[in-house]
């Protein structure tokens, strides 16, 4: 087909013919066999986890955190096997508000414990979830450059996929599997939202709450829900000009812990001063955690807090199973967009519409 360009209009402009495109560099790329990815059964994932293969155990969180039915049946059996090898770390969950430092902070405990302590660590970063795309960043790693090359570390960002309070779903499962490849030290980052803290408090032995000073009337950062979850308090960025903010800051958190009941542990949160980016004050706060570790052990309350967290996500896997027992049912589903048009329109209370379709699912489950 002749170019416009070319015409005598266009005087003076002129478009060459393409070149023709050479052969493929290898002839025989298009004949070779594509060999399918074999897929690993529940003895190859179990040995692959126990041998502390990072890539089996990737494979298999991946599998423990999809929604299709299949993988969920074979991500439950290689948990209840890897469970006689886990339940021996130590679970550190860290909460804090969007910009306390938190991946940062991560980056250089991590380091600190390894160096200090030996094992190996694992870090289950939460990334939250976009309401409208639904997709994540995942981008916590590079929040952490000397811990994501460190060879005894294991990090892995997980989409908050609009579960509570931005906390992945499968995040406790991720424990048990991290705990069977031999991380006896794990930290669980929340996405610092303020609801996220109930279900992270659930899964982990030791709660730390990561503050800021400087940025206003610290008291807006002293509520009650949160602060009785902590196990310690720490002011971030005590450093420069920041340092004496950073001490009052700390004063006035010791001062409101003492409005609160004591909690069940026995144990009296302590609140200190530290500086992630300059590294200063990281040593006191692990001298924190282990205190804290030694006394709960020997009083008893970490078995029985441990007990407890058993007896909570026994009960949240039976709601989860309900409701999607509920949401896939065929009659439910036939239901459900109807009854969201009536109740749309104004012909229909939304509990009545609610009980209609709960009705339904009880009278088809006696069948």
């Amino acid at each position: 087909m002749e170019h416009p360009e070319n015409c005598a209009e266009y005087k003076g402009l002129t478009v060459n013919a393409g070149i023709e495109q050479p052969a493929s560099v290898n002839p025989y790329l298009k004949n070779r066999p594509r060999h399918k990815k074999r897929e690993l059964s529940v003895a190859d994932y179990v040995d692959g986890i126990v041998k502390g293969e990072t890539t089996i155990l990737s494979q298999a969180v991946t599998l423990v955190e999809s929604l299709k039915p299949e993988h969920q049946a074979v991500a439950q059996e290689v948990i209840e096997k890897c469970l006689p090898y886990a339940g021996s770390s130590i679970r550190v969950g860290i909460s804090g508000v969007p910009g306390a430092g938190k991946s940062t902070s991560i980056d250089v405990f991590g380091l600190h414990v390894l160096e200090q302590y030996g094992g190996k660590l694992a870090v289950l970063a939460i990334d939250p979830s976009s309401e409208r795309s639904k997709g994540s960043i995942l981008g916590d790693k590079t929040r952490m450059e000397k811990l994501s090359v460190h060879p005894k570390s294991f990090i892995r960002p997980s989409p908050s996929a609009g579960s509570l309070g931005g906390v992945a779903r499968k995040t406790r499962e991720t424990i048990i599997l991290c705990e069977a490849a031999g991380y006896d030290k794990i930290f669980v980052e929340t996405v610092g939202v303020g609801q996220s803290e109930t279900a992270v408090h659930s899964m982990v032995d030791f709660f730390l709450l990561i503050q800021l000073a400087g940025t206003g009337d610290e008291l807006q950062g002293i509520k009650r829900g949160i602060m009785e979850m902590a196990d310690g308090i720490v002011i971030n960025k005590a450093d420069g000009d920041n340092l004496e903010r950073a001490k009052l800051a700390a004063t006035q958190f010791r001062n409101a812990l003492h409005l609160f009941p004591a909690p069940e542990s026995g144990w009296t949160p302590q609140v200190l001063t530290y500086s992630g980016f300059y590294n200063l004050g990281v040593k006191e706060i692990w001298d924190m955690v282990y205190k804290y570790m030694d006394f709960v052990k020997e009083n008893g309350y970490f078995e029985y807090r441990r007990n407890e967290q058993s007896k909570y996500w026994m009960y949240e896997s039976i709601n989860e199973q309900l409701r999607d027992s509920f949401y896939h049912n065929p009659k439910i589903e036939a239901m459900l967009g109807e009854r969201e048009q009536q109740v749309l329109q104004g012909n229909l209370t939304s509990f009545v519409a609610a009980k209609s379709l709960l009705d339904t699912y009880f009278e088809d489950m006696k069948r």
